[in-house]
């Protein structure tokens, strides 16, 4: 930078000036210092202006971006080196005018062996026993007829038995009769692959089967889309997917892991995933609930249901349902339904899953959510379960014992705060003997509970899936999916 002012003296000559020489030439001196300033005075006005509309531009942009989801203290550090979702509040149904606002969807009709083909085969889709009565009623499975006297008579049409791996068929059935949905592809920002990837690889996973059966349909859908004109032009940035099981079961490794390569394979890596349980790590997983039992049809379904739980009057301080795994060296499902047996007064209620007591058809998870203020909710398999939903959809109280269990998958459908819906509790604390889980949920006055079950009751339209009727776990996922490509598009996030 130059100063604003250099050396002002003029050289030096020989002969001395004459004074009629000195004088003009100091004035001429002084003529182009005054310029000088001048255009200094105007380079630094521009380039003031210049650095206050960055600033101005910054502050804007900044402003909207969606905020980060705070965190118990104990878990900041964590979270610096998670990519993390912002939590989306449920909305009244949007106007005319401004319900497409953050793009239009086109749905492919795909060839039907990676879809419709998969279902008619249902009976080979479990290598146990038919997956056909799961596919009923758009997903939805058989009605639960069963639970009369468990919950109101004028709700049971809303409540089947739903499996926890259809959500494929589900978003499918709705997208088809989305407000935004366009048959044209260059009416569209978003374009929706209704590939059954869940389904499709599911029987194979618990067979001897070769890495290339478990691979083939994921590899033959993305030759198809290779060929299709709007992926290639935007190399999958603005395409997305349901894949209806947990992201472990598409990242198999080496042939001889678990699952198939599916989100490894090549042109994958920049759709969009809708799966039950993400990866934490991977910006184009997003986790969306599993599905519960629940499906309301109208918007006085569903707060009935808010009122019937809200209102239940609840006879156990906290409840657990699950099963030891004997195959795990100290268990830790095991160490919880002890707690729960040992604890005084029974305080606790156990539903003990050994064998197929909790399977699709019983009521027993169901009634002891409705009578407890806090159901345990350790990892399953993986890191989460679809016994969170069926506890918090009963007005229960969810305690962890991961936060990957939660907290760091599904912050699009549940409050901004942890706290305020749900309790943490250290499981190496519950495992050395050194924390009671009973004494700890025993120190929440009835006042907290009530507050926190009152947020686990506001959050149920956004994590259950209805008929189209009412705003939910759905049109939660497409409405932050549409508006997730429209800010790609804005801000120039995407790599080639």
């Amino acid at each position: 930078m130059l100063p604003l002012s250099g050396n002002s003296s003029p050289e030096h000559h020989p002969r001395k000036l004459k004074s009629y020489e000195l004088f003009g030439r100091k004035n001429s001196f002084n003529s182009l210092l005054q310029q000088f300033h001048h255009q200094q005075s105007c380079l630094w006005l521009l380039l003031t202006i210049l650095c206050l509309q960055i600033l101005l531009l910054f502050i804007i942009r900044f402003l909207s971006l969606p905020l980060p989801l705070p965190l118990p203290p104990a878990i900041s550090s964590a979270a610096n080196r998670l990519h993390r979702f912002p939590s989306a509040a449920v909305s009244p149904a949007s106007t005319d005018g401004d319900h497409c606002k953050n793009g239009r969807i086109f749905v492919y009709d795909l060839p039907t062996e990676f879809n419709q083909d998969i279902v008619q085969n249902c009976d080979s889709l479990n290598p146990w026993s038919s997956s056909c009565s799961a596919m009923v009623n758009g997903g939805f499975g058989q009605r639960a007829d069963s639970l009369a006297g468990v919950i109101p008579e004028n709700l049971l049409a809303s409540w089947y038995w739903t499996d926890q791996f259809v959500t494929e068929i589900i978003f499918h059935n709705r997208i088809m009769k989305h407000k935004c949905r366009v048959k044209e592809p260059e009416s569209a920002t978003a374009f929706y692959v209704p590939f059954y990837a869940g389904l499709a690889v599911g029987k194979f996973l618990w067979t001897a089967s070769s890495a290339e059966a478990r691979d083939h349909h994921c590899r033959m859908i993305l030759r198809w889309l290779s060929d299709q004109e709007y992926y290639k032009k935007s190399n999958g940035w603005d395409h997305f997917i349901t894949m209806g099981r947990i992201t472990w079961d598409f990242r198999r490794s080496s042939d001889e892991d678990w699952g198939s390569r599916c989100i490894y394979l090549p042109g994958m890596r920049n759709i969009t995933r809708l799966l039950i349980e993400r990866n934490p790590w991977d910006y184009f997983d997003v986790g969306v609930p599993y599905p519960t039992g629940f499906h309301p049809s109208s918007q006085d379904d569903m707060s009935a249901w808010q009122d019937f739980v809200r209102t239940r009057s609840r006879t156990h301080l906290f409840c657990f349902a699950g099963a030891k795994r004997a195959a795990f060296r100290n268990d830790f499902r095991g160490i919880l339904l002890d707690q729960c047996r040992n604890s005084t007064a029974e305080k606790c209620r156990v539903v003990d899953c050994a064998g197929s007591r909790c399977s699709n058809g019983t009521s027993a998870i169901l009634e002891s959510f409705l009578n407890s203020d806090f159901c345990l909710q350790p990892r399953g398999d993986s890191f989460t379960r679809r016994s969170i939903f069926d506890c918090m959809v009963a007005g229960a109280i969810p305690v962890f014992f991961w936060r990957r269990t939660a907290y760091y998958q599904y912050e699009w459908f549940l409050p901004g705060k942890p706290e305020s819906y749900s309790v943490f509790i250290d499981r190496n604390a519950v495992k050395n003997g050194t924390t009671s889980i009973e004494a700890v949920l025993e120190k929440f006055s009835r006042e907290e509970v009530r507050e926190m079950r009152e947020r686990v009751i506001e959050s149920i339209p956004k994590f259950v899936y209805g008929t189209g009727a009412v705003r939910d776990a759905f049109d939660v996922a497409v409405d932050r999916v549409l508006r997730r490509f429209k800010e790609q598009e804005e801000w120039g996030y995407k790599w080639k």
